[in-house]
């Protein structure tokens, strides 16, 4: 089979390998369509131990959707040729895999494979391309989900990548009333701007007075602020903490879904006096692939919009370099 093994900084050894094969209990999935994750253009670009546990020499790869090739005698509510979203978190019975599962290589091994643990079907109304968006939109959908967001309530969203994109969906499905992305890149606040979303790019436009103009006025220690009440961080900038400590509404909270590694201050008597929240928000659980699917299913949002450009496998290095580029990019996915 087809294979892409991660040998460390800007280095990828596109190759092949056994095509594995399923035991009494297991089942080999063929993928169809893999997305890019940030984090594999961060361990790419950088290095090893800069986003999921990539381990350097062997295979990566988790955000896909597959069709079924082979099954194992013992394992129950799966058939050849069915289309699954093998779930990362244990389709090789170990969290610290959900990073490599395999989604660049062409065959995945689901060991002690089970239906709704290993592997979900995926419904015939969501098409394969749309599919491959399952795994970070339930990122997204945790970190919307963590933000115990309340009907009516309003929302601002740092990163307008696919996570971003993800968590605004999530909000406005949760009940959210207005939702605002904020970014630094216009190409892509002009794909959120196209699926309803209110945009600000912080770059050229001040924040604060764009979302207090949105989402009306509230209190805040230092005077009117936006009527926001909750803040989700999916850029990963430093500023972003900084940002909302400084412009969140009294009693409002946030989330933080994006990566980054190391410490950031928090000025703690100011959280205190503002009455203000600081929650962390890391992968998924079932419940998020269920909402990310009845989403799906529903077509309410061109969920595939997102998807920017399309590579064959055998361009997986381009793919994930255009994938760094914010400007002219937002989700990348190969094709097999």
């Amino acid at each position: 089979m087809r294979a892409a093994i991660y040998n460390g900084k800007r280095n990828i050894l596109m190759t092949e390998l056994d095509t594995p094969k399923a035991g009494d209990n297991d089942i080999v999935v063929r993928n169809i369509y893999a997305s890019i994750c940030g984090t594999d253009v961060a361990v790419y670009l950088h290095g090893a131990e800069t986003g999921h546990r990539v381990t350097v020499g062997g295979e990566f790869g988790h955000e896909m959707v597959s069709e079924v090739v082979q099954v194992g005698k013992n394992v129950k509510n799966v058939c050849v040729g069915d289309r699954v979203y093998p779930y990362p978190r244990l389709a090789k019975g170990d969290p610290k895999r959900a990073g490599t599962v395999g989604g660049f290589s062409e065959y995945v091994l689901i060991p002690n494979a089970k239906w709704k643990e290993q592997f979900y079907d995926v419904p015939d109304e969501i098409s394969s391309k749309t599919a491959c968006l399952i795994e970070p939109f339930t990122v997204g959908f945790r970190a919307a989900r963590r933000s115990y967001p309340k009907p009516g309530e309003n929302a601002i969203v740092f990163g307008a990548g696919t996570i971003g994109i993800a968590a605004a969906i999530g909000l406005k499905h949760m009940g959210c009333d207005k939702v605002m992305i904020c970014d630094i890149s216009d190409f892509r606040l002009n794909i959120a701007k196209n699926l309803g979303f209110a945009v600000c790019n912080s770059s050229r436009d001040d924040l604060k007075e764009t979302a207090m103009a949105y989402f009306g006025t509230a209190p805040s220690r230092f005077g009117a602020t936006a009527d926001a009440d909750i803040y989700i961080d999916a850029a990963g900038a430093e500023s972003v903490l900084e940002t909302y400590q400084a412009i969140g509404k009294i009693e409002s909270r946030m989330v933080v879904v994006a990566v980054l590694a190391g410490k950031r201050p928090v000025d703690v008597l100011a959280m205190t006096y503002s009455q203000h929240a600081l929650i962390g928000s890391g992968g998924y659980f079932p419940v998020d692939v269920d909402d990310v699917m009845a989403v799906m299913v529903s077509k309410k949002w061109d969920i595939e919009s997102i998807i920017t450009h399309e590579y064959p496998w055998e361009e997986l290095v381009p793919a994930i370099e255009k994938a760094s580029q914010v400007n002219e990019a937002l989700n990348v996915v190969i094709r097999y």
